[in-house]
């Protein structure tokens, strides 16, 4: 049960969960508790809800404050509830135990449903981008189906009709070509998408492997395993241009990733379990690499003068 006394820490933490927005409408329509046994979550929903610390914290929060703003439903045809916005105040609730949420149930359909879901989501302050380029996608299908092509006998409609991307990218603060880039980042395999979203691949280069086919971007994931390395924007390029040309093979991949990078020289990788008993915790790497150095040249030089004195 929600204590009267929660601290206002608990307030805020609840508050990143949700949007103004929904703070607002929270006040103006009724809130009901729905067991969560009969909510769904939105289909392809594509924003991750990890039980990480911050879902922690989420969670105590809930056990000693309840759920501050409800979530969004709407009604489905079986009779259950499908979540719109919500996902992560729902999985709190989930592993602190509780059987029911506070909710708001609002009548609207699959592209209103999926534009509101989208929106609420793109509140966070830390968004990946395989969420983004799901979300932007299909945010910009649901716009298109709403508005529809233009009538041939409705001239007017095309002069005061924005273009879904251009209106979409005015929405999200991004330019037109760059929700395109993200959008591409679907047709990726999931291994190439998830060193995407742990800053392993760039979004330059992603873009261009996202024109190879789902077999040539699994032979660059194998390589990619092999040479424990990611190709550069140029590098993409190039797989990409020899893949538009029909020739681009297992060997070819290994033989453009095996280039030198500009400003790249090859790089010998130390485990850091291996060194980590020589340095205090929390030794910068700089100030490690210099020591490791500085031996390196300490060792060299008495093996110079053993073999002198041999």
């Amino acid at each position: 049960m929600a204590k009267n006394n929660a601290p206002v820490t608990l307030t805020d933490v609840g508050s990143l969960f949700s949007t103004q927005a929904e703070r607002d409408e929270g006040q103006k329509e009724t809130v009901i508790s729905v067991l969560l046994s009969e909510i769904d979550n939105f289909p392809d929903h594509p924003f991750k809800v990890k039980d990480d610390e911050e879902m922690q914290r989420m969670v105590e929060s809930v056990k000693q404050a309840g759920i501050l703003n409800p979530v969004l439903l709407r009604k489905k045809e079986d009779g259950r509830y499908e979540l719109i916005s919500g996902h992560r105040r729902k999985r709190a609730c989930e592993l602190a135990g509780l059987t029911s949420i506070p909710a708001i149930v609002r009548e609207l359909d699959r592209d209103s449903a999926t534009i509101y879901m989208v929106d609420s989501n793109l509140q966070r302050e830390t968004i990946l981008p395989s969420e983004k380029a799901f979300s932007y996608k299909m945010r910009l299908e649901a716009m298109k189906r709403q508005v529809g092509r233009p009538s041939k006998n409705n001239l007017s409609q095309v002069g005061t009709h924005l273009r879904s991307d251009a209106e979409l990218a005015e929405i999200v603060g991004e330019s037109r070509n760059q929700i395109q880039r993200y959008i591409r980042l679907t047709e990726l395999i999931p291994p190439i998408l998830q060193k995407v979203d742990d800053g392993k691949i760039a979004l330059s280069p992603a873009v261009e492997i996202s024109y190879l086919t789902a077999e040539q971007q699994q032979w660059l994931m194998e390589t990619m395993e092999l040479e424990d390395c990611t190709p550069s924007h140029a590098q993409a390029i190039k797989m990409k241009q020899f893949a538009k040309d029909g020739k681009l093979t297992e060997a070819v991949i290994l033989s453009i990733i095996q280039e030198e990078k500009p400003n790249q020289k090859e790089q010998l990788k130390i485990s850091k379990e291996r060194i980590s008993k020589y340095f205090a915790p929390g030794t910068p790497a700089q100030k490690i690499e210099d020591t490791i150095i500085k031996a390196l040249e300490l060792y060299r030089r008495r093996e110079r003068q053993r073999d002198m004195e041999r």
